[in-house]
């Protein structure tokens, strides 16, 4: 069995519990309807509670693990702990009229992760964002939405970006591509700061940026932006998250998560070392700026 951290977000720990749930289920070869008609719900509510979008009631999980062949108390007991622990709301809870349900799992298992890859194409990643330039991104993209509730998204990603400065916070890996950083988000002013603040946040040990320059052409990841995090506990997968415009994937399978490491590393290796990041940085100030 699985055992969790107690530094875990508890929005990762739904996320992980269903998935934990998931991979005991597939193991047995039982069907979602199956469970779902144990604990008197239905098919949509086993994927649900497998995605981490909904709580979990411990007498369906005492349930399900009985139906999936957990009958070693001390590992029950553990799943059960977690369970409850899992239900508790996050920091975000406040902000959760703002976030959207596939959006708030992702904040969770940021909390959690001891390391993050990101490949971001249009922005740069929300975690490196400045206030000004995160206010410019989120304007542009809400329509009709008051600037009341527009400072609230901007303090939200501004929370988010705490994780960073934890002394067990994760290791943040990031490759931009060059794109992003010419793209005139909130006009001169907001990108000369945006792209210093990405130049002092290379100082820090725990951060690292590289670009995807225009001058390499295709490549490997061209089907859009995406990130990987990994955990603390070795036996947790690594969870791969992809945005789409209204939702979001979360990926956790072997090969899945194998497919886009391997296209990590490639970005990497193509991508600028970090001496050469900070002068793209430099060359995009004096070039544009």
């Amino acid at each position: 069995m699985t055992s969790f951290q107690t530094g875990s977000g508890p929005t990762a720990l739904r996320i992980m519990l269903g998935s934990q749930l998931r991979r005991l289920r597939e193991n047995k070869g039982i069907t979602r309807e199956e469970a779902g008609h144990l604990i008197r719900g239905s098919e949509s509510k086993i994927s649900r509670m497998e995605l981490g979008r909904v709580g979990f009631k411990e007498r369906d999980v005492a349930d399900l693990l009985t139906l999936y062949g957990v009958a070693d108390g001390e590992a029950r007991t553990a799943v059960m702990d977690l369970v409850e622990r899992a239900n508790e709301p996050g920091w975000w809870h406040r902000f959760n009229d703002l976030l959207p349900s596939w959006f708030q799992a992702y904040v969770g298992l940021e909390e959690a992760a001891t390391r993050i890859r990101t490949y971001e194409v249009q922005f740069v990643p929300g975690l490196l964002q400045t206030k000004e330039y995160a206010r410019a991104v989120i304007t542009a993209g809400a329509a009709g939405i008051g600037p009341a509730e527009i400072a609230r998204r901007v303090d939200l990603r501004m929370e988010r970006q705490r994780v960073l400065d934890r002394p067990d916070g994760p290791i943040f890996w990031a490759v931009i591509d060059e794109a992003a950083l010419r793209r005139p988000i909130g006009g001169a002013e907001v990108m000369r700061g945006q792209i210093q603040h990405l130049l002092e946040l290379m100082r820090l040990p725990g951060i690292t940026i590289q670009v995807m320059p225009f001058s390499y052409g295709g490549h490997s990841a061209e089907g859009g932006a995406f990130s990987i995090l990994r955990f603390g506990d070795k036996e947790l997968p690594d969870v791969v998250y992809v945005e789409q415009l209204a939702s979001a994937l979360y990926l956790d399978k072997r090969e899945e998560v194998d497919r886009y490491s391997e296209v990590m590393e490639r970005l990497c290796a193509v991508s600028t070392t970090p001496e050469a990041t900070v002068e793209i940085l430099q060359k995009i100030i004096s070039d544009r700026l």
